[in-house]
């Protein structure tokens, strides 16, 4: 068995976080809550209205679903957008940041709780918290970079580097991959990808995002070391790129896996990404999504990152984190299997998520 760190890490102070008047004690999280005061329905189950809003990136929505359903919520997702001279500055400088998206992201009535992801929904979220002082609970999910107390609770992972009595930090990224999802994808797909040779390895392939570079010349080079792994370790393939995977590195990966008998997928039909997670003897996964990796990571099979060009300080924490507790390894153009478990804290910090908003 993996001994990595305990179900949730407590990052140590940083002098060069956005000064707070917030004591940064470490939070500890219990395995469990009781769930009190319910008042809406999802299901058999009674809890609040409630909002997820953030921009419109998968990644980001991801996490803020995942934390959401474990909480026990059917949040309305609302996408915020900049409008006007506003889509020209960063958040952080907007002066009135409720008039500076479109104003169909907040229409109707407030509900009683908001989750909101990334820097501008930060914004957004603690400006609705100031105007509505009582009856509103705002959850920001990664580092609001702004005083942490203008929220209700904070969700940050261990490489966002900040602490405090409202802050709960995870290893991973908050996500939806749970083992109820994964055995329903299983019986969904596991025909499908039959005709496949075992070991199977899934490859989930992220994309060029300003700090990583996944071009062509990139993409050839994986392939040809997937390729080699097909051949040297007589494994299956399955591989599906993602939104941000730029066309012609679909192309150049599909030319050198499917003459071999590899499967990508066309991004036409069911979206194969929980099957593979599901499915899958082993994992391969590009390093430039934590989101990504976090996934990967909460199956119970062995996860490869490949390596790609670029650098970004945040991302390359995480990952190397993931490797220093032997999640993951990275991948050499070989098949590689050890004893793994899953590591996913999402349920952990939901359980404490209800607690503190009394739900």
């Amino acid at each position: 068995m993996i001994q990595c760190i305990d179900a949730l890490i407590h990052a140590p102070d940083r002098k060069d976080m956005v000064a707070s008047s917030v004591a940064t004690t470490p939070v500890t999280l219990p395995a469990t809550h009781r769930c009190s005061s319910p008042v809406g329905h999802v299901g058999s189950a009674v809890y609040p209205a409630a909002w997820a809003i953030s921009e419109p990136y998968a990644g980001l929505q991801a996490q803020i679903r995942g934390i959401a359903e474990a909480v026990g919520l059917a949040p309305e997702i609302r996408s915020l957008k900049a409008r006007g001279v506003w889509k020209n500055l960063s958040p952080s400088l907007w002066p009135m940041p409720l008039r500076a998206i479109e104003p169909q992201a907040l229409a109707g009535a407030i509900p009683e709780i908001i989750i909101g992801g990334g820097g501008m929904a930060a914004r957004i979220g603690a400006a609705l918290k100031s105007r509505h002082r009582t009856g509103l609970r705002v959850v920001q999910v990664q580092h609001p970079r702004m005083n942490p107390a203008r929220f209700d609770v904070v969700l940050v992972a261990e490489h966002d580097g900040l602490t405090g009595p409202n802050v709960l930090v995870t290893r991973n990224a908050l996500h939806g991959v749970t083992p109820q999802r994964l055995a329903e994808a299983a019986a969904l797909w596991a025909p499908r990808f039959a005709h496949l040779p075992r070991p199977l390895v899934a490859v989930l392939v992220g994309g060029s995002n300003g700090r990583y570079r996944l071009d062509r010349d990139v993409a050839v080079a994986l392939g040809a070391d997937l390729a080699a792994m097909m051949q040297a370790d007589h494994v299956g393939i399955a591989l599906t790129p993602s939104r941000r995977t730029a066309p012609d590195a679909v192309s150049a990966l599909r030319q050198a896996l499917e003459p071999r008998g590899g499967w990508v997928w066309n991004g036409e039909g069911d979206n194969p990404y929980f099957g593979l997670l599901a499915c899958a003897d082993a994992i391969v996964t590009t390093e430039d999504s934590v989101s990504m990796v976090s996934e990967a990571v909460a199956t119970s099979v062995p996860v490869l990152l490949a390596r790609l060009p670029g650098r970004s300080r945040r991302i390359g924490q995480f990952n190397d984190r993931m490797m220093a507790c032997g999640r993951v390894r990275p991948f050499r153009g070989r098949l590689e299997q050890w004893a793994t478990e899953p590591l996913d804290d999402t349920p952990a910090v939901a359980a404490e998520l209800r607690h503190r908003l009394n739900i």
